[in-house]
Protein backbone atom coordinates (compact mmCIF):
# COMPACT_ATOMS: atom_id res chain seq x y z
CA UNK A 1 0.00 0.00 0.00
CA UNK A 2 1.60 3.24 -1.17
CA UNK A 3 1.39 5.60 1.80
CA UNK A 4 2.24 9.12 2.88
CA UNK A 5 2.84 9.82 6.56
CA UNK A 6 1.77 13.30 7.60
CA UNK A 7 2.56 15.22 10.76
CA UNK A 8 0.26 17.82 12.36
CA UNK A 9 1.01 21.42 13.25
CA UNK A 10 0.22 23.68 16.15
CA UNK A 11 -3.59 23.50 15.91
CA UNK A 12 -3.58 19.84 17.02
CA UNK A 13 -2.15 20.33 20.52
CA UNK A 14 -3.87 19.41 23.77
CA UNK A 15 -2.78 19.01 27.40
CA UNK A 16 -1.39 15.51 27.96
CA UNK A 17 -0.53 14.81 24.31
CA UNK A 18 1.78 11.84 23.98
CA UNK A 19 1.58 10.85 27.63
CA UNK A 20 -0.43 7.65 27.11
CA UNK A 21 2.01 6.34 24.50
CA UNK A 22 4.93 7.31 26.73
CA UNK A 23 3.50 5.34 29.64
CA UNK A 24 2.87 2.30 27.43
CA UNK A 25 6.02 2.16 25.28
CA UNK A 26 9.66 2.71 26.34
CA UNK A 27 10.51 4.08 22.89
CA UNK A 28 7.92 6.85 23.27
CA UNK A 29 9.09 7.50 26.84
CA UNK A 30 12.64 7.93 25.53
CA UNK A 31 11.47 10.65 23.14
CA UNK A 32 9.88 12.62 25.96
CA UNK A 33 12.87 12.01 28.26
CA UNK A 34 15.04 13.60 25.59
CA UNK A 35 12.59 16.47 25.11
CA UNK A 36 12.45 17.19 28.82
CA UNK A 37 16.23 16.94 29.06
CA UNK A 38 16.66 19.45 26.23
CA UNK A 39 13.90 21.88 27.23
CA UNK A 40 13.63 21.39 31.01
CA UNK A 41 11.31 19.83 33.57
CA UNK A 42 9.01 22.85 33.45
CA UNK A 43 8.28 21.96 29.83
CA UNK A 44 7.20 18.48 30.99
CA UNK A 45 4.70 19.99 33.40
CA UNK A 46 3.27 22.32 30.75
CA UNK A 47 2.84 19.62 28.08
CA UNK A 48 1.39 16.92 30.31
CA UNK A 49 -0.39 18.92 33.02
CA UNK A 50 -1.01 22.41 31.65
CA UNK A 51 -2.41 24.88 32.31
CA UNK A 52 -3.71 25.21 28.77
CA UNK A 53 -2.84 28.93 28.74
CA UNK A 54 0.85 28.06 29.04
CA UNK A 55 0.65 25.24 26.53
CA UNK A 56 -1.04 27.61 24.07
CA UNK A 57 2.08 29.79 23.98
CA UNK A 58 3.69 29.10 20.63
CA UNK A 59 7.10 28.42 22.16
CA UNK A 60 5.57 25.56 24.18
CA UNK A 61 3.04 24.26 21.67
CA UNK A 62 5.53 23.75 18.86
CA UNK A 63 8.04 21.50 20.68
CA UNK A 64 5.16 19.73 22.45
CA UNK A 65 3.49 18.72 19.19
CA UNK A 66 6.88 17.76 17.74
CA UNK A 67 7.72 15.47 20.68
CA UNK A 68 4.28 13.81 20.63
CA UNK A 69 4.51 13.26 16.87
CA UNK A 70 7.98 11.70 16.96
CA UNK A 71 7.01 9.49 19.90
CA UNK A 72 4.08 8.16 17.86
CA UNK A 73 6.24 7.76 14.75
CA UNK A 74 8.97 5.79 16.50
CA UNK A 75 6.55 3.42 18.21
CA UNK A 76 4.70 2.85 14.93
CA UNK A 77 7.98 2.19 13.09
CA UNK A 78 9.00 -0.27 15.81
CA UNK A 79 5.68 -2.10 15.54
CA UNK A 80 5.74 -2.14 11.72
CA UNK A 81 9.47 -2.40 10.89
CA UNK A 82 8.84 -3.11 7.21
CA UNK A 83 6.96 0.21 6.84
CA UNK A 84 8.42 2.22 3.96
CA UNK A 85 6.67 5.54 3.26
CA UNK A 86 6.49 6.74 -0.30
CA UNK A 87 6.50 10.31 1.06
CA UNK A 88 6.38 12.27 4.29
CA UNK A 89 4.82 15.70 4.81
CA UNK A 90 4.02 18.01 7.70
CA UNK A 91 1.62 20.92 8.08
CA UNK A 92 3.60 24.03 9.11
CA UNK A 93 5.44 22.98 12.29
CA UNK A 94 4.79 19.37 11.24
CA UNK A 95 7.42 19.74 8.51
CA UNK A 96 10.05 19.63 11.28
CA UNK A 97 8.54 16.36 12.55
CA UNK A 98 8.64 14.97 9.02
CA UNK A 99 12.32 15.87 8.67
CA UNK A 100 13.17 14.21 12.00
CA UNK A 101 11.29 11.09 10.86
CA UNK A 102 13.16 11.19 7.55
CA UNK A 103 16.51 11.30 9.36
CA UNK A 104 17.47 14.77 8.14
CA UNK A 105 17.71 16.50 11.55
CA UNK A 106 18.10 15.20 15.08
CA UNK A 107 15.25 15.34 17.58
CA UNK A 108 17.32 17.53 19.93
CA UNK A 109 18.13 20.05 17.18
CA UNK A 110 14.51 20.10 16.04
CA UNK A 111 13.21 20.70 19.58
CA UNK A 112 15.57 23.60 20.19
CA UNK A 113 14.90 25.08 16.78
CA UNK A 114 11.10 24.96 16.99
CA UNK A 115 11.15 26.49 20.47
CA UNK A 116 13.17 29.39 19.08
CA UNK A 117 10.89 29.49 16.04
CA UNK A 118 7.93 29.85 18.37
CA UNK A 119 9.56 32.65 20.32
CA UNK A 120 10.50 34.52 17.16
CA UNK A 121 7.01 34.18 15.70
CA UNK A 122 5.48 35.37 18.95
CA UNK A 123 7.75 38.45 19.01
CA UNK A 124 7.37 39.33 15.34
CA UNK A 125 3.99 41.04 15.71
CA UNK A 126 2.68 42.81 18.86
CA UNK A 127 -0.39 41.18 20.39
CA UNK A 128 -3.55 42.54 18.79
CA UNK A 129 -1.88 43.84 15.63
CA UNK A 130 -2.31 40.66 13.62
CA UNK A 131 -5.06 38.07 13.26
CA UNK A 132 -6.10 34.92 11.43
CA UNK A 133 -9.52 33.70 10.32
CA UNK A 134 -10.88 30.49 8.83
CA UNK A 135 -13.13 30.71 5.77
CA UNK A 136 -15.23 27.62 5.10
CA UNK A 137 -17.10 26.91 1.90
CA UNK A 138 -15.02 29.21 -0.32
CA UNK A 139 -12.41 28.12 -2.83
CA UNK A 140 -8.87 29.46 -2.81
CA UNK A 141 -9.20 31.86 -5.76
CA UNK A 142 -12.36 33.40 -4.28
CA UNK A 143 -10.66 33.87 -0.91
CA UNK A 144 -7.68 35.47 -2.61
CA UNK A 145 -10.01 37.90 -4.40
CA UNK A 146 -11.74 38.82 -1.12
CA UNK A 147 -8.37 39.55 0.50
CA UNK A 148 -7.31 41.73 -2.43
CA UNK A 149 -10.60 43.64 -2.32
CA UNK A 150 -10.49 44.39 1.39
CA UNK A 151 -6.85 44.71 2.44
CA UNK A 152 -6.69 48.46 1.78
CA UNK A 153 -2.92 48.65 1.71
CA UNK A 154 -2.57 46.34 4.72
CA UNK A 155 -1.42 42.71 4.84
CA UNK A 156 -4.16 40.12 4.31
CA UNK A 157 -3.50 36.88 2.39
CA UNK A 158 -4.55 33.23 2.21
CA UNK A 159 -2.00 31.81 4.68
CA UNK A 160 -3.13 28.18 4.93
CA UNK A 161 -4.63 26.68 1.77
CA UNK A 162 -5.76 23.62 3.70
CA UNK A 163 -8.27 21.83 1.47
CA UNK A 164 -11.00 22.46 -1.07
CA UNK A 165 -13.42 24.81 0.69
CA UNK A 166 -11.16 25.50 3.68
CA UNK A 167 -8.72 28.42 3.67
CA UNK A 168 -7.20 30.36 6.57
CA UNK A 169 -6.27 34.00 6.05
CA UNK A 170 -3.72 36.04 8.00
CA UNK A 171 -2.50 39.62 8.24
CA UNK A 172 -3.27 42.87 10.01
CA UNK A 173 -6.27 42.45 12.31
CA UNK A 174 -8.36 45.23 10.74
CA UNK A 175 -7.81 43.87 7.22
CA UNK A 176 -8.60 40.31 8.28
CA UNK A 177 -11.82 41.49 9.96
CA UNK A 178 -12.85 43.30 6.78
CA UNK A 179 -12.14 40.18 4.76
CA UNK A 180 -14.30 38.10 7.09
CA UNK A 181 -17.23 40.47 6.68
CA UNK A 182 -16.78 40.56 2.90
CA UNK A 183 -16.59 36.77 2.75
CA UNK A 184 -19.86 36.44 4.64
CA UNK A 185 -21.49 38.93 2.29
CA UNK A 186 -20.47 36.98 -0.83
CA UNK A 187 -21.70 33.62 0.41
CA UNK A 188 -18.98 32.11 2.59
CA UNK A 189 -20.62 29.27 4.52
CA UNK A 190 -18.70 30.07 7.73
CA UNK A 191 -16.10 32.71 8.51
CA UNK A 192 -14.60 32.90 12.00
CA UNK A 193 -11.73 34.71 13.67
CA UNK A 194 -9.23 32.25 15.16
CA UNK A 195 -7.89 32.44 18.75
CA UNK A 196 -4.22 32.53 17.73
CA UNK A 197 -1.34 34.46 19.23
CA UNK A 198 0.10 35.77 15.94
CA UNK A 199 -0.66 35.99 12.18
CA UNK A 200 1.38 33.02 10.95
CA UNK A 201 2.58 32.36 7.40
CA UNK A 202 2.24 35.87 6.02
CA UNK A 203 4.70 38.71 5.38
CA UNK A 204 4.23 40.04 8.93
CA UNK A 205 6.38 37.06 9.96
CA UNK A 206 9.40 38.37 8.02
CA UNK A 207 11.23 39.38 11.25
CA UNK A 208 10.78 35.82 12.51
CA UNK A 209 12.16 34.41 9.27
CA UNK A 210 15.21 36.65 9.44
CA UNK A 211 15.75 35.66 13.06
CA UNK A 212 15.41 31.96 12.34
CA UNK A 213 17.80 31.85 9.38
CA UNK A 214 21.02 31.97 11.49
CA UNK A 215 19.52 29.40 13.87
CA UNK A 216 18.85 26.98 11.01
CA UNK A 217 22.30 27.59 9.54
CA UNK A 218 23.83 26.10 12.70
CA UNK A 219 21.73 22.93 12.44
CA UNK A 220 23.16 19.92 10.63
CA UNK A 221 20.83 18.71 7.87
CA UNK A 222 21.48 15.28 6.34
CA UNK A 223 19.99 14.01 3.09
CA UNK A 224 16.57 12.44 3.61
CA UNK A 225 15.78 8.73 3.84
CA UNK A 226 12.33 9.44 2.35
CA UNK A 227 11.22 12.52 0.40
CA UNK A 228 9.36 15.21 2.34
CA UNK A 229 6.84 17.32 0.42
CA UNK A 230 7.51 20.92 1.48
CA UNK A 231 4.87 23.47 2.48
CA UNK A 232 6.22 26.35 0.42
CA UNK A 233 6.00 24.75 -3.04
CA UNK A 234 4.18 21.40 -2.56
CA UNK A 235 7.14 19.55 -4.04
CA UNK A 236 9.41 16.88 -2.52
CA UNK A 237 12.87 17.58 -1.13
CA UNK A 238 15.54 14.91 -0.75
CA UNK A 239 18.71 16.79 0.22
CA UNK A 240 19.57 18.44 3.50
CA UNK A 241 20.32 21.74 1.78
CA UNK A 242 16.87 21.76 0.16
CA UNK A 243 15.22 20.95 3.49
CA UNK A 244 16.93 23.84 5.28
CA UNK A 245 16.03 26.32 2.54
CA UNK A 246 12.36 25.29 2.58
CA UNK A 247 12.16 25.69 6.37
CA UNK A 248 13.66 29.17 6.14
CA UNK A 249 11.11 30.21 3.52
CA UNK A 250 8.22 28.54 5.31
CA UNK A 251 8.00 31.03 8.20
CA UNK A 252 6.50 33.89 6.18
CA UNK A 253 5.12 31.89 3.25
CA UNK A 254 1.67 30.32 2.87
CA UNK A 255 1.17 26.63 3.68
CA UNK A 256 0.15 24.97 0.40
CA UNK A 257 -1.44 21.89 1.93
CA UNK A 258 -4.23 21.43 -0.63
CA UNK A 259 -1.63 21.41 -3.39
CA UNK A 260 0.49 19.00 -1.36
CA UNK A 261 -2.41 16.56 -1.13
CA UNK A 262 -3.19 16.95 -4.84
CA UNK A 263 0.46 16.26 -5.69
CA UNK A 264 0.36 13.10 -3.57
CA UNK A 265 -2.84 12.01 -5.26
CA UNK A 266 -1.08 12.37 -8.62
CA UNK A 267 1.71 10.12 -7.31
CA UNK A 268 -0.75 7.29 -6.70
CA UNK A 269 -0.89 7.47 -2.90
CA UNK A 270 -3.39 4.98 -1.48
CA UNK A 271 -3.24 5.77 2.26
CA UNK A 272 -2.71 8.88 4.38
CA UNK A 273 -1.37 8.14 7.87
CA UNK A 274 -1.51 11.04 10.34
CA UNK A 275 1.12 10.64 13.06
CA UNK A 276 0.80 12.83 16.15
CA UNK A 277 -1.84 14.58 18.25
CA UNK A 278 -5.30 15.04 16.76
CA UNK A 279 -6.78 14.00 13.44
CA UNK A 280 -7.11 17.35 11.65
CA UNK A 281 -5.06 16.25 8.65
CA UNK A 282 -7.22 13.15 8.16
CA UNK A 283 -10.23 15.42 7.80
CA UNK A 284 -8.45 17.63 5.29
CA UNK A 285 -7.32 14.62 3.28
CA UNK A 286 -10.92 13.39 3.04
CA UNK A 287 -11.81 16.63 1.26
CA UNK A 288 -9.24 15.87 -1.43
CA UNK A 289 -9.97 12.18 -2.06
CA UNK A 290 -12.66 9.84 -0.76
CA UNK A 291 -10.67 6.91 -2.13
CA UNK A 292 -7.77 7.18 0.31
CA UNK A 293 -7.50 4.91 3.32
CA UNK A 294 -7.22 7.31 6.28
CA UNK A 295 -5.30 6.28 9.41
CA UNK A 296 -4.12 8.19 12.48
CA UNK A 297 -1.82 7.40 15.40
CA UNK A 298 -1.95 9.45 18.59
CA UNK A 299 -2.62 7.00 21.45
CA UNK A 300 -2.59 3.27 22.20
CA UNK A 301 -6.00 2.56 20.67
CA UNK A 302 -5.28 4.32 17.37
CA UNK A 303 -1.80 2.77 17.27
CA UNK A 304 -3.22 -0.75 17.43
CA UNK A 305 -5.74 0.05 14.70
CA UNK A 306 -2.97 1.53 12.53
CA UNK A 307 -0.77 -1.53 12.98
CA UNK A 308 -3.63 -3.77 11.85
CA UNK A 309 -4.35 -1.55 8.82
CA UNK A 310 -0.72 -1.27 7.75
CA UNK A 311 0.02 -4.96 8.19
CA UNK A 312 -3.25 -6.19 6.73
Amino acid sequence: MKSVFVFPGQASQYVGMGRELSEAFPLAAAVFDEAFSVLGEDFKRIVWEGPVEELNLTENTQPGVLAASIAAWRVLKERVPAMEPAFLAGHSLGEYSALVAAGSISLADALKTVRERGRLMQKAVPVGVGAMAALMGMEFDDVKAVCEDTRGGRVCIPANDNAPGQVVIAGHADAVERAVEKAKAVGCRRAVMLPVSAPFHCSLMEPARRGLEPVLEKVEFADLRWPVVANVDARPVITGAEARARLEAQVDSPVRWRETMLYLKEQGIEAVVEVGPGSVLRGLAKRVSREWKLINVENVETLEKAVTELCG
